[in-house]
Parts: C-alpha cells; structure tokens; sequence
C-alpha cells in the first residue's frame, strides 16, 4: 500500500503540550488533487494523514476487522450496502455539513439503492461501464458503420470473430458484465432470478471463443498500446489508456462510449467508519469536498464526474464537455444501477460466470 504523507501543520499546539487534531483519510490512489489537502490543512487547522488503496477487497478486509484507525473511507456502492448492513459506518450528521446542499439529485436518487436514504455516504465519483475501442482498428475491420456505441459490438458473434484478430478484453467482474447482458436480452439488469441470470448463457458463451482474456486491469495498457482493438471496462480506466495512447503519441486513438441500450454506474462514496476516532473531524473534511470549487478542483484534476451538481459551474470543459465523463441527458437517464446479491443467487452467478470463462 502506497501511503502519501503530507506537508502537516504544527503537530503540537501552542505550549507544545498537546497534540494537534488529526484526520485521516483513506482513497483511492491518485483520486485528488493534493492542493486540495494541503488548502484542508490551511484552512481548518487539522492535520491530514491521507493514505490510499488499489482495491475494494484491501479497503473492505480493514473495515470488517474494525479499529481500521481511518475518519473518512471511499468505499464503492455495492461495497458499502453490504458494509452498511455490516454496522460499519455511522450516520453522517448532515446539520454540521452545510455545503451537503450542493449534492446532485440525480446521482442521490442512484446511490439511495446503496445507501437507503443516503444517511451514511455522500458520493464522491462515479462513472460507468462501456465500451473502449482502438477506433482505427475497429473502423478497420468491421467498416465505418462500426456499432462502437453499441452492446452489438461484443455480444454479436459475428462482430467478435471479425474482432479478435485485433483483440477484445472483457472485465473479469460478473457483477459488470451479467447484467450489461441481461440488459441487452431484455431483462431486469438488476434481477435476482436465477432463471433470468441463466438467459444469458448463450450469448455469452457464443462470444467467449473470441475474447483474449478476462482481466480488470492489463486492458488499460494493452489497449493504449494498440494490443488489443476492444476493452469491455469502467469508464475511467479507458479515458486512462486514451491519455495514454495520446501521451505515446503511437497513433492509437481511443474512444470511450456508455452503450445506447443501457450502462451500469457505478460509484465511489465517503462514508465515516462507527469507529472512527475523530468524526467531528470526518464531517469538516466531508464539508470541505463539498463545497463547489473544491469538488470542482478534484474533478478538473482526476477527470471523473462527481455528485455535486454545484461544481458543474467550475469543471473546466475538457470534463464538463466530454461525454465519455459527463454523458448527455438522454445517455444519462440510460444508466442503471445493481445491488448485490444474496448468497445463494450469488453461488449461481459464480458457477455461470466460471463457466463462461472456461468456455465449457
């Protein structure tokens, strides 16, 4: 774990007998702005001690252990409904966060699935799961007319045998890839029925022959290097391998598209563990994100859209403007959302998924 200790004030207050107030945080690695610590810092007096995470499992396997020592985590959305259901975090005291007034409607309506009521996260990011494609390539072997915003791409047969002679990469994530499936068959993208979750045997199972591997994280480097021509991932992993591909100046241009027929969001909240040693502390930094300009400034920095429906006013254009992060109104109201399963369903989705890995 790659821990980032900061420029701290004044670790004991005046006197020197008493130690300053501290909080820590704990993200995602390189998912903020470090100006925006540091002006935390200036600001409230309170030190920051930020570490961060690569993973759900790594964040998820502190919080079940309990005493974890962190004042704010960052968990993702069906990671913090079971965390939730686990007695992990406490409510947020909304009377002492003000700026909360600024979240977005839209995105509190979506993580309420999560978070009933949103009495326990705010969101801090969120994105979807679509479509990368080597645009060149893809335009190169199945024509111009290429569905390269569309499920057609990788769940018609006759498009994935033509595409794996450049490569296609699908998450190793059932959680992603079911129910963008059932989503294109036509059912519930959220069902629980087993018979519902079976449908889509066949189609997958039609596509695996001509899919290069299942992985959640080499398609970021294997499509901006021109390895493969298709990346069924999260959206903020291929705008990374399209400013790769542009860093490189190889030639590869990347595109990112939510699929017309619906796309998974998924999101990324702030939340405060039960045992949290300073709360008060947790809900000043909470506040402090959620002021407009700051959230905006992360946003600008990370190039993920964010819940805050104030911000919008200071995202520069390159994010505001781009749909691949902010996608339009009608792509918007496309979007859907999961809950995880229970464990008995979840068992299903495991043999299914295992099977269609396997192509057996």
């Amino acid at each position: 774990m790659k821990t980032i200790w900061l420029p701290l004030a004044a670790l004991t207050l005046a006197g020197g007998s008493a130690l300053a107030e501290e909080v820590r945080v704990y993200n995602w690695s390189d998912y903020i702005d470090e100006a925006l610590l540091e002006k935390f810092e200036a600001e409230t007096g309170i030190d920051l001690i930020y570490d961060v995470f690569d993973s759900n499992e790594v964040l998820e396997t502190k919080l079940l252990a309990g005493g974890s020592g962190y004042d704010v985590v960052v968990p993702t959305g069906s990671f913090l409904e079971r965390q939730i259901q686990a007695g992990v975090f406490q409510k947020l005291d909304f009377s002492k966060m003000p700026n909360s007034a600024n979240l977005w409607d839209l995105i509190k309506d979506r993580t309420a699935k999560y978070d009933p009521g949103n009495e326990y996260s705010i969101n801090y990011m969120w994105g979807t799961t679509g479509l990368g494609v080597n645009v060149g390539k893809v335009k190169e072997v199945l024509g111009e007319d290429a569905p390269i915003n569309s499920l057609d791409l990788v769940f018609k047969p006759e498009n994935m045998e033509k595409l794996a002679s450049c490569g296609v990469m699908f998450l190793d994530a059932p959680a992603e890839i079911l129910p963008a499936a059932l989503k294109y068959i036509g059912e519930d993208p959220d069902s629980k029925d087993p018979e519902a979750i079976a449908k889509v045997e066949p189609l997958l199972v039609a596509v695996q022959p001509y899919i290069s591997k299942f992985h959640s994280s080499e398609y970021i480097n294997a499509l901006a290097n021109g390895e493969i021509c298709v990346a069924f991932g999260w959206s903020g992993d291929i705008l990374q391998a399209r400013d790769r591909a542009a860093e490189a100046d190889n030639g590869v241009e990347i595109a990112y598209n939510a699929p017309k027929e619906g796309a998974l969001m998924w999101f990324d909240q702030m939340a405060i563990p039960a045992d949290a040693p300073n709360p008060e502390g947790a809900l000043k930094f909470l506040n402090f994100i959620m002021d407009a300009e700051n959230m905006a400034a992360a946003s600008n920095y990370v190039y993920y859209a964010n819940g805050n429906k104030a911000s919008q006013d200071f995202l520069v254009e390159d994010v505001i403007g781009d749909p691949a992060i902010y996608p339009d109104e009608a792509t918007m109201g496309n979007l859907y959302t999961t809950t995880a399963p229970d464990p008995k369903v979840q068992r299903t989705v495991t043999r299914l998924w295992t099977k269609i890995k396997s192509g057996t």
